[in-house]
Parts: C-alpha cells; structure tokens; sequence
C-alpha cells in the first residue's frame, strides 16, 4: 500500500470530523438565538392617578417546559450487524470451502484431474483465501470477513496437507510435518498479531494435532508435540485465551500416551526416561494453567478451565507413571513414585496458596496429593497397618484444620474442607475394618486376628474423636456425633472381644455361651449409659443407652430365642429381664424432672 493512498485516507477523515465539528457549532448557535427570543425584557410600571383602578395585566401564556435532550438508547445486541457483519462471513466463507469440496469431488468421479492436480488446486485455493484475508486485515479495513478468509484457508492447508500425505501418499510424512509446522506458525503468527482467538484455535491446536494429521510416527513427533505445547503455552499466557489450556491438554495427552505406549518398558533407561518425559510435559502443563492465572487477574471468578486441565494432567502423568513402574514390577519405584507425587502436589498447593491466585487453584492441589497419598498407603500396607495409617492421618488433618483461617463468606471452608478429607479417612479405615479385620461375621464367628481388630477398632475410635473435637468449632454437634460413632465402635470392640474369647473353644468349635454373654454385655452398657445420662442430665447418651437395650431386646427375643438350645435360652431372657428391672427402677428413683424428689414434707401430706 503506497504513501500516498495512506495520506489521502487520513485527509478525508479530517475533512469529516470538520464537517461534523461545523454541525455542532451551528446546532449550538441556533439553540442560542432561541432562548434569547423567549426571553422577554423587564418593562417598568407606568404611573397611574390616585384613585384610578390599577389595570390587571394581562396574563402571558405559560412559558414551554424547554424541551429535554433526547434519551441514548442502552446498547444491546446488534442483530443487523451481527448477522450481516460475522454471521454472512462466516457462512460465505465455509460456501467457499464446500463448494471446493464439491467440486474436487466432481472432478474425481468423472476422472477430470488427477491426485498431483487436485492437491494443487486445494492448497492454491486455501492459499488464495489465506492471502485474501490476510490482504483486507492489513488494509486497516478489519472485518470479520477478512478473519473468516485466514481462518478457513489454514483449515483448508491443514486439510491439503492430510490428503497429501496419508490419502494419496504423495510426500513423505517428515515433509508433511515440516509443512504443517510452517502452517501452524503462520497460523499463530497471525493469531497474535490480529489478537484473534479463532485464528489462535485453529492454527495452535492445528499445530499440535500435526503429527496426527500427516501420520507421523510417535516415536518421532513426540519432540514436535512439546515444542508446539510449549509455543501454545504462551500464547495462553500472553493473550489470556484460558480455553487453549484445555483444548492443548485434549490434543497432546492422547499423543502423549500414544508415545508412551510405543516405548518397551524393559529396555535400560526406557522406564527412567518416561518417567522425565511425563514431568517436562507436566511443568508445561503447570506453566500454562499458573501463568494464565497470573495474568488473567479475574478475580473471584472460579478459573473452571485450569481446574478440569491440572485435575485432567495431574491424572494423566501420575497414572501413567504409576502404570509404567507396576508393569515392570517395580513396586518400591512405584510406591515411591505416588509417595513423591503427593508430597510434590500438597507442597505446590500450599506454594498456590501464598500466591495471587484463586485459592481453590491451592486446594485442588493439596486435595488431590493427600488423595494420592491414600493410594500410596494402600499399595504399600495392608491389614490394620493400613487402617492405622489411614486413622493416623485423618487425626491429623483434622488437628491441621484448627490453625486454617476461615475465609468470609465462603461456600465450603478451607477447615471445613480439611475436616471432610479427614473424614473420608476415616470412613476408609472403617470400611477397610468391616471388610477384613472384624465383618459383621465376627459378632457369631470370632475373627482371625484378635489383636489386629482391636488395635483397628480402637485406633478408628480414638480418631473419630479427633475429628470430632476439632469440628466442634464449625459444627456444634460434631463432638456429639463423633462421640456417638465411637462408642459403637467401643461397644463393637467389646463384643468381637467376648465373641473370640469365650465363643470359641480350643479345638474352633463356637460355643452359644458366648452369645448369652453377649447380650448380657449390651444390656449392661446399655443401662450404664441411661444410668449416666441420667445423673449427667445428657439426653443424648440417655438416647445412646436406649438405642442399645433396643438392639439388646431385639437380638434375646430373635437370634437367641431361635438359635441357642435351651439352658442357653433361659439365661438369656433371665439375665435380660433382671437387667432390665434394674434398669427400670433406676430410671424412675433419677429421671430427670422427678417431682417426687423435688417434694417438701409438706406437700407430700
């Protein structure tokens, strides 16, 4: 474009603000001149003779309200100019690509052009687009038309390049990657010249997806995915395009995983050398959701796109990791692998926590490597050295959670959150317990390891009151609720101990005694609790109390009454009924509110 042309431009844009400066000032001349002529001038009273009756004036018509300026209209969406500026572009520009598609489909089926000609003529005409439009942006005019043209000939590029390699083979597939390099990096050239996120997509993502497009080996473009990660890492970083971070993590982890695939785990140094591969992508990974963060600078806004992409990534390389060392059985590799992984995450979490950034960016981090962690413990233990661990740690978390700051106003808290992975803890060593330490079975059965049941049962106890004496700050029933769940736990305890020690004789044989026992012991907890309750004035171990004469009740009157013989038989419901007296009487010598004990000699007359 000459200087000249440039000059002539400029110089009819002056002459149009002139004429339109030349309006105002004579709108605001002739507004002017007619408040003047609606202004009337002060005309001093004439003198009159006395006693001649002073004239009424005559009354002047009420001066017009000056009329108001006219109101703006609030801007809205412009239909007319959204459906004749972007929507007719777009929709001529996808006419032009299918009507190419057309007619190089005519042209093959009637055998006008052969395979070299009709390649020719897609890439000359996605090259006559890309030039179009690159020609009208430049030329200042800056319309969608022009963004439509560059966008739909690197498609068409992209799509010629396809052809030409895996559909007619006619250039080699390392040719075809260096044309697709070229392509995406005119592409993104582009993009980030003309800030245009559509062009961005489909020249980064383009870029990525080369290898695949041109069926290049894995083994071979695993080099040109990271570069061209890297390149849309910063395009993400610099423009603040937040939805790259998750369409360059869809198009480069199936690679990824392609590559990894390929590599024979049992060759020297191939397990070491995933391992290094899977973190460099990773740290592009970190880089591109943490920069993007860094510069987008929204605020409160949940960055939903970096959360699904660092859960989605974070997934991916420790999964596959994990998957890489157990394949080769090696199993302190791969427990050490999950182990560094946790501790790598909750570091980096706590790091996104002291940095200006959303905070669920921190949480997410310290939550999934406490996660990974779990799975660690449970690879590397079993038994009720797992369940300890797991009790363990869900004490401690739940002490952890007394020293968070509670944020104002928040949906969940940090110590809530805090309390709720605790609990998950929790609720694992308990299912982990009822699994294999001490089923359901063993109040009939006994369990294999005694001492193992008990140290499970009584170390998920003692945790359960630690969750509970720390939640008692956010929730008032917590503690109330914790203590509930571990003296059925205690209970539970008590009765696998009786079962195991007195139900079984020495050569395994079950005994019924045992069950007699039994629930002779509920009924006796039982109606300590109410006892208890009722001097503690506590309702809610009064309820506990009840809640297990019930369960004491119901098992004498079914289990018992069909399944012991009979001496066995008759203890029971002696021994529950006279408990049952006992508790009885108690309950009405020391219920709450008793008037009797509150009566005077007096009243009692």
């Amino acid at each position: 474009m000459s200087t000249e042309f440039r000059l002539e431009q400029v110089e009819r844009r002056l002459d149009r603000i002139a004429a339109r400066i030349r309006e105002l000032e004579l709108e605001l001349e002739l507004g002017g001149e007619a408040e003047a002529r609606e202004e009337k001038p002060w005309v001093p009273p004439t003198s009159r003779p006395l006693g001649e009756p002073a004239q009424r004036a005559p009354q002047s018509s009420p001066r017009p309200a000056p009329a108001r300026a006219p109101q703006r209209a609030q801007p809205g969406v412009d239909f007319e100019a959204l459906f004749g500026g972007r929507v007719l572009a777009w929709v001529g520009a996808l006419a032009i690509l299918l009507g190419a598609v057309l007619f190089l489909g005519m042209a093959i089926s009637r055998d006008w052009i052969d395979e070299v000609t009709r390649t020719v003529i897609a890439m000359l005409g996605s090259l006559a687009l890309l030039g179009v439009g690159v020609w009208l942006e430049e030329g200042r005019t800056r319309t969608d038309a022009a963004r439509a043209a560059v966008a739909s000939g690197i498609f068409g590029l992209f799509a010629t390049l396809v052809v030409a390699t895996q559909v007619y083979e006619l250039i080699s597939s390392s040719t075809g990657f260096v044309f697709a390099a070229l392509i995406a990096a005119a592409g993104m050239a582009v993009a980030i010249r003309w800030s245009s996120q559509l062009v961005a997509g489909i020249g980064s993502l383009g870029a990525l997806a080369a290898p695949l497009l041109v069926g290049a080996p894995d083994t071979e473009s695993i080099g040109f995915v990271f570069l061209a990660l890297v390149a849309v890492t910063a395009i993400v970083v610099w423009q603040r395009w937040g939805w790259l971070v998750l369409g360059a993590f869809a198009v480069s982890a199936p690679q990824l995983l392609a590559w990894v695939n390929t590599v024979d785990f049992n060759a020297e140094g191939a397990p070491a050398g995933l391992l290094i591969g899977l973190l460099i992508f990773y740290a592009v990974y970190l880089v591109g959701a943490f920069g993007y963060e860094l510069r987008s600078k929204e605020g409160q806004k949940l960055p939903v796109a970096s959360l699904a992409q660092l859960f989605a990534s974070t997934a991916l390389v420790v999964g596959t990791g994990y998957h890489v060392l157990d394949t080769i059985d090696a199993q302190s590799a791969a427990i050490t692998w999950l182990f560094g992984s946790s501790l790598g995450l909750v570091t980096l979490g706590l790091v996104a926590l002291l940095m200006p950034v959303h905070r669920e960016i921190g949480s997410l981090l310290v939550g999934i490597g406490i996660g990974i962690s779990a799975l660690g413990f449970a690879v590397a233990l079993s038994g009720p050295a797992l369940v300890l661990v797991w009790a363990a740690e869900g004490a401690i978390l739940a002490y952890l959670s007394v020293f968070l700051e509670d944020e104002e106003n928040p949906a969940l808290s940090s110590a809530e959150r805090m309390l709720v992975v605790a609990g998950t803890f929790i609720g694992l060593a308990l299912a982990h317990i009822l699994l294999f330490e001490a089923p359901p079975k063993a109040l009939f059965e006994g369990v294999e390891s005694l001492g193992s049941a008990l140290g499970a049962l009584g170390a998920c106890a003692a945790a359960i009151l630690a969750v509970g004496f720390a939640a008692r700050r956010v929730h008032p029933a917590a503690l109330r609720i914790a203590g509930f769940a571990a003296g059925a736990l205690l209970v539970y305890l008590g009765s696998v101990l009786i079962v195991d020690t007195i139900g079984v004789d020495a050569f395994g044989e079950s005994r019924q005694v045992a069950q007699v026992w039994l629930s002779v012991f509920w009924t006796v907890t039982g109606l300590g609790a109410l006892v208890w309750g009722l001097v503690r004035d506590s309702a809610s171990i009064r309820l506990g109390g009840l809640i297990l004469l019930g369960a004491a009740i119901t098992k004498v009157w079914t289990y018992d009454l069909s399944e012991l013989d009979e001496l066995a038989r008759v203890l029971s419901f002696v021994g529950l009924g006279v408990l049952l007296l006992v508790g009885a009487f108690a309950y009405q010598r020391i219920k709450p509110g008793n008037e009797t004990d509150q009566q005077s000699p007096q009243d009692s007359r």
